[in-house]
């Protein structure tokens, strides 16, 4: 049988990674509007305005299309319009408060240290 190379060490890879973050944090660093930065304020209120609109629009046109199947015009399209406004603002609130679920996004948290399969940290 031929004898195979061992894979690389742990401690090389973690090396490995050590070195790929310095040089990522360099080239993104918060000062220089990369990706670590956060995004631009620009970016952040077009996100904003979007959620926002995205689900006045949605609600408004699930409130026109079933008062037009049901014929109680107008006013599921109001009852509607007032769910999507509420969705919206709630979307803008999580945005703004960081609980939209991203990776990274928020920090730790308080969470305390992350724990393995086995449950030991």
């Amino acid at each position: 049988m031929s004898e195979r190379k061992p894979p690389p060490s742990l401690k090389d890879l973690d090396a490995r990674l050590k070195k790929a973050r310095g040089e990522r944090a360099d080239v993104s660093g918060p000062d220089k509007g990369g990706i670590a930065g956060g995004g631009s304020g620009l970016g952040l209120a077009l996100r904003i305005g979007i959620e926002l609109i995205a689900a006045l629009v949605v609600g408004t046109g699930i409130g026109y299309f079933l008062d037009q199947w049901l014929g109680t015009m107008p006013w599921l399209m109001v009852v509607f319009f007032v769910v999507g406004a509420v969705a919206g603002i709630m979307n803008v609130f999580r945005t703004m408060s960081g609980l939209d679920g991203g990776v990274g996004f928020g920090g730790d948290r308080g969470r305390g240290p992350a724990k393995d399969a086995d449950g030991e940290g």
